[in-house]
């Protein structure tokens, strides 16, 4: 036995740092599953089995109607119809709240602390942007269905609200995080603001800006199912009438669909990041 071998410690050194961490989260997250009466052991009571196993068994077998395939492919279009809109309308939201709020492209701050009228502007923007975000798509959805009633012009609306908050923070986080000495060389020699985006910052930038842009219009994909639920139109609603008639045949059909379709969309994402790779 060498001497390195003898020297070596019987028990993992840092085992007492780990069973400290262990407690530390016990101790934290206890109280939030007590808070949110986080029962998993109530989903294998007799009763709980009873009415899962009738609830799946509904399922089988998916509705495969021509008439009913038919209306699972419009809605399903409309679906990626919303998805699509939504995002295009929170890009026209978020690219010039972006532009504004963004201190690459102050030139006030070239002298290193930004004038008070443009910090005023920048800090209002970025408030904007929190609340459009703070705001969930499925609550915004649920004011405008009210205002301009059920379809899915509340969905896309919906999406755009809450996406345009997201993709301008994003945007902006990007924008400052990335190379900034050349917008900031061509501030200093006269080139206005939207020169050095489009000739400095957007070309830095880009992979990573559409990049993001493309999860976001993913995870669009997703929200636009759920928006209909509360009437918003898409596959969403579809799913939900047939939930509401008990129809478990249909609803397996749209779940398919619809896990082929984040699929497809995920497929999509990743053709997306790696032409841009």
């Amino acid at each position: 036995m060498t001497a390195a071998a003898a020297r070596a410690p019987a028990r993992d050194p840092a085992w007492l740092g780990r069973l400290f961490w262990i407690g530390a989260a016990l101790v934290v997250f206890w109280p939030m599953l007590v808070a949110t009466e986080f029962r998993p052991w109530l989903l294998f009571a007799p009763d709980s089995l009873k009415q899962t196993r009738a609830f799946a068994s509904s399922f089988f077998p998916p509705a495969v109607g021509a008439e009913f395939l038919a209306l699972v492919a419009r809605e399903t279009w409309r679906t990626v119809a919303i998805a699509t809109a939504g995002i295009a309308l929170a890009l026209m939201l978020a690219i010039p709240l972006t532009l504004l709020s963004t201190r690459v492209l102050s030139i006030s701050a070239l002298a290193g602390r930004m004038a008070r009228i443009p910090f005023a502007l920048r800090q209002t923007i970025r408030a904007l942007l929190i609340v459009l975000r703070s705001v969930p798509e499925l609550v915004w959805a649920l004011v405008l269905v009210r205002v301009v009633g059920l379809g899915p012009t509340a969905g896309v609306l919906a999406i755009a609200l809450t996406y345009g908050g997201m993709l301008g923070k994003v945007y902006g986080e990007i924008l400052e995080s990335g190379e900034t000495h050349t917008a900031e060389a061509l501030l200093r020699n006269g080139a206005g603001r939207l020169q050095a985006f489009f000739y400095a910052v957007l070309p830095a930038n880009a992979a990573e800006l559409v990049s993001y842009t493309v999860y976001r219009w993913e995870c669009a994909i997703r929200s636009s199912v759920v928006l209909g639920f509360v009437g918003a139109g898409g596959l969403g609603q579809q799913m939900d009438n047939s939930m509401k008639m008990f129809n478990g045949s249909e609803v397996a059909t749209m779940l398919l669909v619809f896990i082929a379709l984040v699929a497809l969309a995920d497929r999509a994402s990743a053709w997306f990041r790696r032409a841009l790779g």
